[in-house]
């Protein structure tokens, strides 16, 4: 059954080609979705034979939909531009029929600096990627977009690695921590959770425990203490956002 490889990217030019090539070798068609790149992203990708259109960004979910309706099948595979398929994983893919009813879940691993990150709740890492179209669709107002899957769904598991290029340097690590506490805490603020002070400092505290002892974080050695710490930190940024915003909204109300 034919597939379309769908990526939404922005500014990814130092990560499109390693994304693409295996993407090109296995989908009948490979699509980018670019959002405002500055930089050589859409020339890189349309050069190796991907076919690019251009998005206004409207939110991981939103952003992804709209580039999932532009694809020529409706089976659609959805990688991000600093995933890369390992070759067991492209092999898999494309022996691979699709069966009605049915999703399917890639083994993600995630590359923090150099390291590949096996514990510290960041492995395992499913993720439910190829999907019909027609039946699934991505959900969330503002982060962590997950899909939505019709009662009686099957999730299937294939072999093989889906590598995440996402950390290289702990300098773009705390700005991701930064944007995705701010969308965190709008997404909150919109649910209408309230912040307090015991969240304000026994989150982090909570959390660190978790990342470190219940989630194994510890295996990963320094590493594993960085990250759990790293971890504390965006819980009390995400609380420190949400108080901002609740005082914000007060003043505007008043």
């Amino acid at each position: 059954m034919p597939f379309s490889a769908v990526v939404v990217a922005k500014n990814e030019a130092q990560n499109i080609e390693a994304c693409l090539k295996p993407l090109l070798r296995i989908a009948d068609e490979v699509l980018v979705a670019d959002s405002g790149s500055h930089d050589e992203t859409p020339a890189i990708a349309q050069k190796l034979g991907a076919r690019v259109i251009h998005l206004k960004w409207e939110g991981y979910a939103q952003t992804k939909n709209r580039a999932n309706q532009q694809a020529k099948h409706d089976w659609i595979l959805s990688i991000d531009a600093d995933e890369v398929l390992s070759e067991e994983l492209e092999k898999n893919l494309q022996s691979l029929k699709p069966r009605e009813h049915t999703v399917y879940a890639l083994d993600r691993i995630t590359n923090y600096c150099g390291q590949w990150v096996k514990h510290s709740g960041w492995y395992p890492d499913w993720k439910l990627r190829l999907f019909n179209r027609a039946h699934s669709h991505w959900e969330g107002a503002f982060v962590h977009e997950r899909l939505h899957l019709p009662k009686g769904t099957k999730t299937e598991r294939l072999k093989g690695k889906l590598f995440h290029y996402s950390y290289r340097t702990e300098e773009e690590h705390l700005q991701r921590i930064e944007k995705y506490a701010h969308l965190s805490a709008l997404q909150m603020l919109e649910e209408g959770r309230k912040t307090s002070l015991f969240k304000l400092y026994c989150g982090p505290a909570a959390r660190f425990l978790r990342t470190f002892v219940l989630k194994r974080g510890f295996l990963d050695g320094k590493l594993g203490l960085k990250l759990s710490r790293r971890d504390a930190f965006l819980v009390k940024r995400k609380e420190q956002w949400l108080r901002q915003l609740q005082e914000d909204r007060k003043k505007t109300s008043s």
